[in-house]
């Protein structure tokens, strides 16, 4: 039987958490910096609680006015800092239910130039290290933050997702392109057993390129996220895939 980790990222204020909650196995909260305060962490800790999910820190840059998706150009040690900053806020309040951090999922304009600049990576990826080496870190795969981790020896879990398309670099397709989102439930699905099966994906323009990922992100803020999960979860299990997280 196949298995995968199925995560979302949640605790955004999207009104979206509870409903989507019961179909993932793991969760990205988001720490503050892009979305959420404190009562946003402490209600997705307990809902991830109550059903089982495992949980992570979605640190990023300083920015809710666009929520976290603008490029920012901070020295290596701020972007050091600010990550672990958010780590250890979400993991006192995780660690006073009862439980412990699974992974780090960089969240927006912080994940996608890390996946492309090393120095911002090992920033990432000294951050985890220092607060805890056993934490996982999600990212894409073959791009810098994998590379940052191996040379710290944390362990990486190679991403990919649900309702975004890919360009024919392996990369995402940008948010400002008209066709970046999947928001169709039969192209959401196709694409996600395409991942899991076939260990590749059909790129915008036609192009079928390798993708091997450990772990499927959906988003919460998607026009259709419910119905996206919904979907998905139903499909998999009836595929015979095992929605399981790393813990």
């Amino acid at each position: 039987m196949s298995i995968i980790d199925f995560n979302c990222d949640l605790g955004e204020g999207t009104g979206n958490d509870k409903a989507i909650m019961p179909y993932i196995s793991s969760a990205n909260i988001a720490c503050g910096y892009h979305a959420g305060n404190e009562t946003s962490m402490k209600e997705t800790v307990e809902l991830c609680s109550s059903y089982g999910v495992a949980m992570g820190a979605h640190p990023s840059f300083p920015d809710k006015e666009n929520f976290g998706r603008t490029n920012m150009n901070l020295p290596s040690d701020e972007i050091y800092s600010l990550v672990l900053n958010q780590i250890k806020t979400l993991a006192d309040i995780v660690f006073s239910h009862g439980k412990k951090l699974q992974h780090v999922k960089p969240h927006g304009a912080l994940y996608n130039m890390a996946a492309k600049d090393i120095s911002i990576a090992r920033a990432v990826a000294n951050a985890i290290k220092d607060f805890d080496k056993n934490l996982l870190l999600f990212g894409p795969p073959k791009s810098k933050l994998d590379t940052a981790a191996n040379e710290q020896q944390i362990k990486f879990i190679a991403e990919a997702f649900a309702d975004r398309t890919y360009q024919p670099d392996g990369s995402l397709t940008p948010r400002t392109q008209p066709n970046a989102l999947i928001e169709d439930e039969e192209k959401c699905v196709h694409q996600v057993l395409q991942i899991i099966k076939d260990k590749t994906v059909t790129c915008c323009d036609g192009t079928i390129i390798s993708l091997k990922a450990e772990t499927i992100c959906i988003h919460s803020d998607g026009k259709n996220a419910v119905g996206l999960t919904n979907a998905l979860y139903k499909q998999l299990k009836e595929s015979g895939i095992a929605i399981q997280s790393f813990n």
